[in-house]
């Protein structure tokens, strides 16, 4: 009875160590393929909004570049790790937080404008592939009412609807939003 409860403790040792270098080899990825857009005042201002519970929109992308990378190795899906990741990383890219209404932009229809905003913010600051515009205009379909136009676009659609889905009802938890001069 103990040598099986020790085979079966192993084994999830075993399995647990094996998600952890899943995580990193992604995390590698993200960083190779990334490291302009994970190291921009812009990207790194986005950890002072909120997107969904207590999760920055920050780690939301970081998030959704992981859940992405992982549904195309689940499933097989070829496709490009670089687009798929930079697509990921910016397609919240709104730069306001969006539970906050202001003046200029009172953030009604937040789910069907911000899109738009993420794709011309992203646009002024980086080169993007139309791979990488699909991603970042079509990644709240069916909101947005034409579709994703490739591989790319969808991975990262279902990945943004599951992170969303997962941080709203408090699964995946976020540290908070940092502060400026905390």
């Amino acid at each position: 009875m103990k040598k099986k409860a020790k085979v079966r403790s192993m084994r999830k040792a075993r399995r647990w160590q094996e998600g952890l270098e899943r995580y990193r080899a992604r995390q590698q990825a993200i960083v190779r393929e990334a490291s302009d857009i994970l190291a921009s005042d812009n990207f790194c201002r986005m950890r002072t909004h909120i997107q969904h519970g207590n999760m920055t929109v920050n780690e939301h992308v970081l998030n959704v570049a992981r859940y992405s990378l992982a549904i195309a190795e689940i499933f097989g899906i070829p496709c490009s790790r670089r687009e798929l990741i930079r697509g990921a990383l910016l397609h919240d890219y709104f730069l306001y937080d969006w539970h906050i209404p202001d003046q200029e932009h009172p953030h009604r229809l937040h789910g069907f404008f911000h899109p738009g905003r993420a794709l011309k913010n992203a646009l002024t600051e980086y080169d993007l592939t139309e791979r990488e515009i699909d991603i970042i205009k079509k990644h709240m379909w069916p909101l947005t009412v034409i579709p994703p136009m490739c591989r790319e676009a969808w991975v990262v659609t279902a990945a943004d609807k599951w992170c969303s889905f997962m941080e709203t009802i408090r699964l995946h938890k976020g540290h908070g939003v940092i502060r400026q001069g905390a």
